[in-house]
């Protein structure tokens, strides 16, 4: 039971990143390409776009126990990993990318642990 509990966390982390990324997406384009600032936010949407993809999907085939899972969570970290970055380059002067590359780093690291266990 103690597994089931564990995957049923590494579900809820996807899912919570894909909507971290959802909502900087959002903010980015609410915005326009630039933020005021300057700062060009289109690879910010690119990644988180594909972020939450990737985090929809990684969790969807861990709740299903897919024999694919462990795949896609190591695919999932990488793109969580690059999401991140990119997001973190734009968090002091933006609350939602902050929240997106906390989610980010989240999913990836248990991303990492699952995919190692697995």
């Amino acid at each position: 039971m103690e597994t089931m509990q564990h995957a049923h966390t590494h579900v809820d982390t996807c899912f919570d990143c894909a909507e971290a990324c959802e909502r900087c997406v959002t903010a980015c384009l609410e915005m326009g390409d630039k933020d005021g600032k300057g700062h060009d936010m289109t690879a910010c949407i690119k990644l988180c776009r594909d972020c939450a993809d990737i985090c929809t999907l990684c969790g969807r085939l861990d709740a299903r126990g897919s024999d694919f899972s462990r795949d896609f969570m190591v695919l999932c970290a990488k793109v969580c990993d690059a999401c991140a970055d990119e997001c973190e380059k734009h968090a002091g002067h933006h609350a939602h990318c902050k929240a997106c590359a906390e989610a980010c780093r989240k999913c990836a690291e248990e991303c990492r642990s699952m995919s190692a266990n697995a």
